[in-house]
């Protein structure tokens, strides 16, 4: 096939109980259905005690191994500000980084061990990433759920991708209960236009 299209890497990361697996869910779909092949990979972390949780989502002509190694993610795409920045080192050079700009307080800081640091986007835009930072949560409150964020970020991302809206809106029907589709629909419209 001359038309070979090379893996791309996704990293989805966040804080447990943010949606991360139903994001990592719509884009397999999503990519399935435009004819790649896909391999996800949900890497938990301590994701029932607000910890780390990291999903891997690879696609291309032929995917073999669902892991993302340093220095290989093309789009990091983050729930929180601190876990965009701790997953940096995996993103490959001129990759983006796609986050919400909340700040959940890792368990360090509720503790008063340690401060949440300042200016994390101008730190890993120092670093060589291309940073997209956005208020997911503001735009999920506005689309009628704080628990949307997922969606907003999935939308955020689909600007940097060739696939026709039609897709991303059909991937949203056949994985969201009917009775949240609208809010999602709205949710995913917010992210883009952002």
């Amino acid at each position: 096939m001359s038309n070979r299209r090379e893996t791309k890497n996704i990293m989805i990361v966040g804080v447990g109980g943010q949606g991360s697996l139903l994001a990592s869910k719509l884009l397999g779909y999503l990519l399935l259905h435009e004819g790649y092949d896909v391999k996800v990979s949900e890497v938990h972390g301590m994701s029932q005690r607000g910890g780390s949780v990291v999903t891997y989502v690879r696609y291309g002509d032929r995917v073999y191994s669902p892991v993302i190694d340093r220095g290989e993610a093309d789009y990091i795409v983050s729930f929180e500000l601190l876990e965009a920045a701790r997953w940096l080192p995996y993103l490959r050079e001129g990759g983006r980084i796609v986050t919400n700009t909340q700040q959940i307080d890792p368990m360090p800081v509720i503790t008063g061990a340690a401060q949440y640091p300042a200016d994390l986007v101008a730190r890993m835009q120092a670093a060589g990433a291309q940073v997209d930072a956005i208020d997911c949560l503001a735009l999920a409150e506005q689309a009628g759920s704080a628990k949307a964020v997922n969606v907003v970020l999935l939308g955020r991302l689909s600007h940097y991708f060739d696939i026709p809206d039609k897709a991303w809106q059909e991937a949203l029907a056949a994985l969201v209960p009917q009775k949240f589709l609208e809010l999602n629909q709205k949710a995913f419209t917010l992210g883009k236009e952002a």
